[in-house]
């Protein structure tokens, strides 16, 4: 669901008038703004310290070490935003989107295996996150991939097989996880650091292109609408843990 489906998901927007797109994919970016943000900050990093034996500061420095690695890794191999059309990132922007974006959903299915060693529930938490951000940013690719002289078939399947990453990564780590427990607090710290870049980072900027007081106010109630799904399914992870 997260990879093939969100690709799927994606590629129906084009189908779609261009009204209806920019409505729809603002309201998915926002959502997926308050699903990450929670993520992290209410159950990945708790869980994480507590698997670190009740120790903050290691996990807090692991978190602000990899937002930073991030940065960089956006800032030098991934980096796709550039307003400068004649510079090296934008003649590249689709062989570039494609590989990071590779990296991005093997990085996710460690992600996933890691939170469902922890608890199912929260497995089921952080895997929904991952969703919901991934269907706005395939749809943003898939139009990069449209402008760049691709075919809506190819960049279908490209889209699909660099999204494929997700489930060997998944399944390997589970397995390579699951025999070195002590790792996974520090996994699930790497992970909520992950999920509050794409937050703040990725998602947040686009969120500003749109001004006036009705697109905040929607834009707020569908945050606070991806607030409240996590709060409500940690909840119930924390009540059966």
């Amino acid at each position: 669901m997260g990879s093939i489906g969100a690709i799927s998901a994606a590629a129906a927007f084009v189908f779609l008038a261009d009204k209806a797109q920019k409505y729809l994919v603002t309201i998915l970016i926002a959502y997926a703004t308050g699903t990450l943000l929670t993520a992290a900050l209410y159950g990945l990093i708790p869980e994480a310290i507590e698997g670190a034996g009740g120790e903050p500061h290691m996990i807090m420095l692991l978190v602000l070490g990899s937002i930073l690695f991030f940065f960089f890794l956006e800032k030098i191999i991934i980096w796709r935003n550039c307003s400068d059309t004649t510079c090296d990132v934008h003649a590249a922007a689709g062989p570039i989107v494609l590989v990071g974006d590779a990296f991005h959903n093997l990085t996710d299915g460690v992600v996933i295996a890691a939170a469902f060693l922890t608890d199912f529930t929260i497995g089921i938490a952080v895997g929904f996150a991952i969703i919901a951000h991934e269907i706005p940013q395939e749809t943003g690719d898939f139009g990069i991939l449209l402008n760049g002289g691709y075919s809506k078939k190819k960049s279908y399947l490209y889209n699909a097989i660099s999204s494929t990453t997700t489930i060997p990564a998944a399944i390997i780590s589970y397995y390579i996880l699951g025999s070195v427990t002590l790792i996974i607090p520090y996994i699930l710290a790497i992970s909520a650091a992950s999920f509050l870049y794409i937050a703040l980072s990725d998602l947040t900027p686009e969120l500003h292109q749109k001004l006036g007081l009705k697109h905040s106010v929607r834009q707020l109630i569908f945050i606070l609408a991806g607030i409240i799904t996590m709060l409500v399914i940690f909840t119930f992870a924390i009540h059966n843990h």
